[in-house]
This record gives C-alpha cells, sequence and structure tokens, in this order.
C-alpha cells in the first residue's frame, strides 16, 4: 500500500487498528461487512419511508379535518378536538416505529463510524473501542435501544408539538368567534366547557413535559441529523 503526502502508511500495524480488513486483499471480511452493511442500510431506509409516511398522513388528515372544521358555521369545534385526539393517536404509533428504526440507524452508524471511516484513514481511530463486540451482542440479542419516552419526545420536538400547537390555536380562535365565553362555548354535548378546557390543558401539559423533561438525551437527535446525510432525508 502507497504511502501519502504525510507518510500514513494504513497497513502499517501502529496504524491500522481495526479496519486492517477493509484494506487486506487477501479476506473476505470486508466483502461479508459490505453486504451486511448493504442489507442494514435496505432496512433503515425501509423504516425510515414508514415514518415518512406517518408523517405524511397525520398532516393530510389534521389538514383535511381543519378545512371541514371552517368549511360551515354549522359545524362545531369538537371536530377539531378529534383533529388533536387523531395527532396523538399518530405520534404514539410513530414514536414506536422510530424505536424499531432506530436498531438498524444505530447498526448502520457503529459501522460507518468505526469500520469504514477507520479503514479510509486508521490514524483517527475508531468511536468505541470495543464497537465490534457491542454490534455481535446486537445481532445475538436484538434489543430496542431508545425508550418509548425517548421516541415521543423526539418525535414530538422534530414534527408533533408544533402541529398539535397550531391545533390548539386554531381550536381558541374558533372558540372566540362564538357568542358568550370561551369556556361556555367550550361545551360538547353534555360536557362542561370547563372540563373540556382542563381535559386539553392536561393533555399539552403532558405533551410539553414529555418532550422536554430534564435530563434527556440528545442521542436521538445528533443520530437524525447525521441520517440527513446518509439517506438523504429530512424531517
Amino acid at each position: 500500500m502507497a504511502r501519502d503526502h504525510d507518510g500514513f502508511d494504513p497497513e502499517a500495524p501502529e496504524q491500522s487498528e481495526i479496519g486492517r480488513e477493509m484494506v487486506d486483499q487477501s479476506t473476505g471480511l470486508g466483502s461479508v461487512v459490505a453486504h451486511m452493511y448493504r442489507g442494514e442500510l435496505d432496512r433503515e431506509v425501509n423504516w425510515r419511508t414508514r415514518l415518512d409516511s406517518t408523517t405524511n398522513w397525520a398532516v393530510t388528515i389534521i389538514a383535511g379535518i381543519l378545512a371541514y372544521a371552517f368549511s360551515s358555521e354549522d359545524v362545531g369545534h369538537a371536530i377539531i378536538l378529534v383533529g388533536i385526539v387523531i395527532g396523538v393517536v399518530f405520534l404514539v404509533i410513530e414514536a414506536g416505529r422510530f424505536q424499531r428504526y432506530d436498531v438498524f440507524r444505530s447498526r448502520v452508524r457503529s459501522m460507518q463510524e468505526n469500520l469504514f471511516a477507520n479503514a479510509l484513514d486508521p490514524s483517527q481511530g475508531v468511536e468505541q473501542r470495543d464497537w465490534r463486540r457491542q454490534l455481535s451482542e446486537d445481532y445475538r440479542r436484538p434489543t430496542v435501544k431508545l425508550t418509548l419516552q425517548q421516541a415521543l419526545a423526539h418525535r414530538l420536538r422534530r414534527v408533533y408539538l408544533p402541529l398539535l400547537c397550531g391545533m390548539l390555536l386554531v381550536w381558541l380562535i374558533r372558540l372566540t368567534g362564538a357568542d358568550g365565553s370561551m369556556i361556555a362555548a367550550a361545551r360538547v354535548s353534555g360536557v362542561p366547557g370547563w372540563v373540556v378546557f382542563a381535559a386539553v390543558g392536561f393533555l399539552y401539559v403532558g405533551l410539553f413535559a414529555v418532550a422536554f423533561w430534564p435530563g434527556q438525551t440528545d442521542i436521538a437527535e445528533t443520530s437524525e441529523d447525521a441520517d440527513r446525510g446518509d439517506l438523504g432525508r429530512s424531517d
């Protein structure tokens, strides 16, 4: 292997570390890992597509509900509350999908950071010294790495909190246009307006608490920022 202008030799024992197999043409490990990487990347892309589909359906249905809510004065404000509930349901579905997406994303990022990057430039070392053991353990006993709370917080901050806050604002605007006080106008069937207001308030307090609970890790945020470059996708 030829040295570059800095005298760097990727096959030198003191510089190779993990990743030497990728520059050694006598081994088949590089080919095996390449196929494994392609398979993991394909599954990551498929789960990312499912995430995007969930978001698109949520936005489309909520937009349709809002259009219907303002199509006539005879349409009650309760339809907007239905839209908020539907948004929360899509949030929970998408959080579950994000947990599974993260399983494959973490494997892909592990190979990118520790194998491919180190094979190209072993002088920088690896991100995790025991990455092969961790990856092997993950293949032996696959587990979901993100809790449901972490997944919910991520999707709230990225997509659903602005969407649901917009729904709340539209609901309040709709109530201001009704006769009488907003609390009286919030009445739904036989449920008093103050009960409806309290329920909506508790819901949004809970959403903000989940999204910004102190001490939450930002691993998911960082990983998805990296995925924009890997997959050419964005929220």
